[in-house]
């Protein structure tokens, strides 16, 4: 491996995602150890096993501490750019019957005395820290991680933390951070003025079970992607984001939700109850996603503009049964004339397959753009493949653009019912561009067969 050009070996160990690998290399080779300067990433997981061997009752001569390794990482490295410290997911799943009195803070990674040992010798060039921390070790401590980092870390442009309880006391802005992802927080900014203030200038931003909020309102005006999942339930929620672009958000039911985002072109929505949401114009919204035992609200309530070209739908279980029977797959067309490509979930298409059988094909209108559905389908006997044919005939006589149909069939459903719906489907409807599947809940959907 010395014989390899420096050039090869730097890109072969730049792509190593794990820096123990990259120690061993290094003491095996002369050659890659001197190209040491030329390593810019740091990435170390503390996996299940390290962490049994490492407790202090389990502790031998020959097993270094998780966070010793680190900081020896970091002091044997020069011109880091990138840091990755975290623990493995298994970790994650354990509880607190699983630790014992002497599983204090051995992997309590926010704990800022830790990170004073090594973030002042790598600070000056870091542009990516991500910080994966042991909720079990962390979540009663309170860290002010986020103060040491913006005050020290000025050409920071990505900061991850995971899985710890976090202060915003102290915090300063960053202006050259652009991506910024708290997941699993506690966080002690109930309304999100520090994180509005300190990171102006966020083009992604993913918070993702984070807690502690009360009536958080996200104000970046230079934000182009942001993922929000609430844990809990804020009174209030207010997105106010002139460029964002695409936000996937995921809540139960907030009493009041302002949403102002124009330029939004891709919209991932999931709600429990949409009674307070108030939406500003979307003048480009092009992909929708919706999941919400409320649909039918929503698209009565909301002016979701006529640009949408992929719609996808998934009618949870309702929770007020004469609100989901309002809803058909005429009116869902009718509220969005302009789609190219329908998902349906199979709660849905029940619901519609339904809503057909009890009031027949009236409530379909034309809709010329409409050219494929992708559906997952619950048929489970003979009589429900006579009823599945009826309602895809008469969707294809209604939308006589509709030329490719994707339909999945549950795993657990009787062979010959499958065959059969087929069968029966292709026979009658021979200018429809046909492909069939397998769906199961959890699983991957399989792809059985193309058919013209």
């Amino acid at each position: 491996m010395d014989e390899l050009p420096p050039e090869l070996l730097v890109n072969i160990l730049n792509r190593l995602n794990d820096s123990e690998s990259i120690a061993r290399c290094r003491v095996a080779s002369k050659t890659m150890n001197s190209l040491k300067r030329e390593i810019h990433t740091v990435n170390l997981i503390c996996t299940l096993s390290r962490f049994f061997k490492s407790r202090p009752i389990a502790v031998t001569p020959t097993v270094t501490p998780f966070k010793t390794i680190f900081k020896s990482l970091i002091n044997d490295s020069v011109n880091i750019r990138s840091i990755s410290v975290g623990v493995d997911d298994a970790l994650k799943r354990m509880s607190f019957d699983d630790l014992n009195e002497d599983d204090l803070k051995d992997l309590y990674l926010t704990d800022v005395e830790f990170v004073k040992e090594w973030l002042p010798r790598v600070c000056d060039d870091l542009e990516m820290l991500s910080i994966s921390d042991f909720w079990l070790q962390s979540c009663w401590r309170k860290s002010d991680v986020l103060a040491l980092v913006s005050s020290n870390c000025s050409k920071l442009v990505k900061l991850e933390v995971k899985s710890a309880w976090l202060s915003v006391v102290g915090m300063t802005q960053m202006p050259n951070l652009r991506h910024l992802t708290l997941e699993f927080i506690r966080l002690d900014d109930e309304n999100l003025e520090k994180v509005n203030e300190c990171f102006p200038f966020l083009h992604v931003l993913n918070l993702i079970g984070v807690g502690g909020l009360n009536e958080p309102r996200i104000r970046l005006l230079h934000l182009k992607s942001c993922h929000w999942t609430v844990s809990n339930a804020p009174r209030s929620m207010a997105i106010v984001a002139p460029n964002l672009l695409e936000l996937e958000l995921r809540c139960s039911k907030p009493k009041s939700f302002l949403l102002e985002t124009p330029k939004l072109v891709k919209f991932t929505f999931s709600v429990e109850d949409a009674k307070g949401f108030c939406f500003g114009e979307f003048r480009d919204l092009n992909s929708l996603e919706l999941k919400s035992p409320d649909i039918y609200r929503l698209i009565r309530n909301t002016h979701f503009g006529n640009k949408i070209r992929m719609l996808a739908v998934d009618l949870v279980k309702s929770i007020e049964q004469s609100e989901r029977q309002k809803l058909g797959l005429g009116i869902l067309l009718k509220a969005f004339p302009g789609v190219v490509s329908l998902s349906l979930s199979p709660k849905t298409w029940s619901d519609f397959e339904t809503h057909f059988q009890s009031k027949g094909p009236v409530h379909m209108k034309g809709a010329n753009s409409l050219k494929l559905i992708t559906a997952r389908v619950q048929s489970s006997n003979h009589t429900d493949v006579h009823q599945t044919v009826s309602f895809i005939r008469s969707m294809l006589n209604n939308y006589r653009g509709l030329t490719d149909m994707r339909l999945m069939i549950h795993q657990d459903k009787d062979p010959r019912v499958r065959t059969n719906l087929i069968s029966a489907c292709m026979m009658s409807n021979p200018r429809v561009r046909w492909k069939w599947g397998i769906w199961a809940e959890g699983g991957e959907d399989i792809w059985l067969s193309d058919s013209a």
